[in-house]
């Protein structure tokens, strides 16, 4: 997995357009793996690589996107206009895989936002998945895998 993690860091720094995703798949790397683990520091910064890698293709005009509003994106006839290297002919809903796998890290940050009730930190198991889902995202949008249709 490190390897696959390393690639996706490669990856990311040859794409100019993926901004500083290698960076923060890096950062995450790190505070997932390295000496004194921080889970919550690696899971907001494998979000923050997936952010960055997907803009350009999902919200190139938004200077504010982050993940939730790129997952925004998907929903009604715009979803459309994206289009995966993986063959989705099953369901005709090429983005679906794209989406699930952003839903899902997104949706697993537990500690994103302070509210009435305690926040849960996100455990180092969490952090790690959350990181291996972020570099396979990273990949496919650094790579062209994944990509805006006319």
């Amino acid at each position: 997995m490190r390897d696959a993690v390393s690639q996706a860091v490669v990856d990311a720094d040859a794409a100019p357009a993926a901004g500083s995703a290698a960076e923060h798949l890096a950062t995450a790397w790190g505070a997932a793996y390295g000496l004194h683990p921080d889970p919550v520091r690696a899971y907001s910064e494998a979000i923050k690589a997936v952010g960055c890698a997907a803009h350009s293709v999902v919200q190139p005009n938004h200077g504010r996107a982050t993940l939730g509003t790129m997952l925004g994106k998907f929903k009604g006839n715009a979803r459309a206009k994206f289009t995966t290297a993986l063959s989705t002919q099953s369901s005709n809903d090429a983005i679906a895989p794209v989406e699930a796998m952003m839903r899902a890290l997104w949706d697993g940050q537990t500690s994103r936002h302070g509210k009435q009730t305690p926040t849960v930190p996100e455990t180092l198991e969490a952090a790690r998945a959350g990181l291996h889902l972020a570099a396979t995202l990273v990949q496919w949008f650094a790579s062209g895998a994944v990509i805006r249709t006319p």
